[in-house]
């Protein structure tokens, strides 16, 4: 719930607000005066605990994943998880619970309890491959409240306190970061109607995609939704969205900032050629 307040403001100091907006990130003056506070607060409302899902084999970036699992792969000299922690150490989330299956123990072994990178990291274990839900089922006690979940393997930087306002505008229970492309051809394209996702689009023609909106491989979500999560293998993207799109509660937060996919062999090599490290 909101409530309108009326502030009085040193002339030079509304004029620093007002350079903040831009009409796409930061809509109007309310909205930056609410990042704003919100970040001098301490980000008191914003999720406490991110799931990092890494379990995953890496088949498509063999025969690197022979030997070392994903989510350990180098990008300038620094491992995909450690720079998935700075994403979220940026926004003061600390607790990571890191699903593990493929090659775990040697993910538990060069994270550990996650204190050397300035985090806290607990761990649940696939015995069996859960898909992209079922680890969310398995992480059900580190959960409460808001959370967000991501892919081990993809490079991120977006505004996340944004992005926990927008997702609370609109009373989601699912939102999804949404990156632009330019050829959606190869992805799951969002179909939109306003802020709400409709459906996704499986590698439609280029001409014919109904947005170059992408799953960006990182949600924000009430804990409700692992309601939705069947017992065993179940996956977000085919499971469980599509409920969510038809309940009218799976919303899509498009951003502007990087982002990388090192699934593929040549994919990786464009990653360690362009990512800028998060400061």
């Amino acid at each position: 719930m909101k409530e309108r307040v009326t502030l009085t403001l040193d002339n030079n100091l509304l004029g620093q607000v007002d350079r903040k907006v831009d009409g796409y990130k930061i809509k109007n003056r309310s909205h930056a005066m609410e990042l704003l506070l919100m970040q001098a607060l301490g980000n008191a409302d914003m999720p406490k605990t991110t799931v990092i899902l890494a379990g995953g084999v890496g088949t498509r970036l063999q025969p690197i994943t022979f030997e070392i699992p994903k989510p350990l792969v180098l990008v300038h000299d620094r491992t995909l998880l450690e720079h998935q922690f700075d994403l979220f150490k940026k926004f003061g989330i600390r607790n990571i619970v890191l699903s593990i299956g493929y090659k775990g123990d040697k993910i538990k072994h060069a994270i550990g309890d996650g204190k050397r990178f300035g985090v806290n990291v607990a761990y649940v274990e696939e015995t069996k491959p859960l898909g992209t839900a079922g680890p969310l089922k398995l992480a059900k006690p580190f959960l409460t409240g808001t959370f967000i979940a991501t892919n081990s393997d993809e490079l991120k930087e977006l505004d996340l306190h944004d992005m926990y306002l927008f997702h609370k505008e609109n009373h989601a229970l699912v939102t999804i970061a949404l990156t632009t492309v330019d050829n959606p051809s190869m992805y799951g394209v969002a179909r939109m109607q306003g802020p709400r996702i409709l459906e996704f689009v499986e590698k439609p023609k280029k001409d014919e995609a109904p947005s170059n909106l992408i799953n960006s491989g990182l949600y924000m979500m009430e804990a409700e939704v692992i309601d939705y999560i069947g017992e065993g293998y179940c996956m977000l993207e085919k499971d469980v969205f599509p409920k969510l799109a038809k309940d009218g509660r799976l919303f899509g937060y498009p951003f502007s900032g990087q982002w990388y996919n090192t699934g593929t062999l040549e994919l990786y090599e464009k990653a360690i050629k362009e990512w800028k490290d998060i400061i």
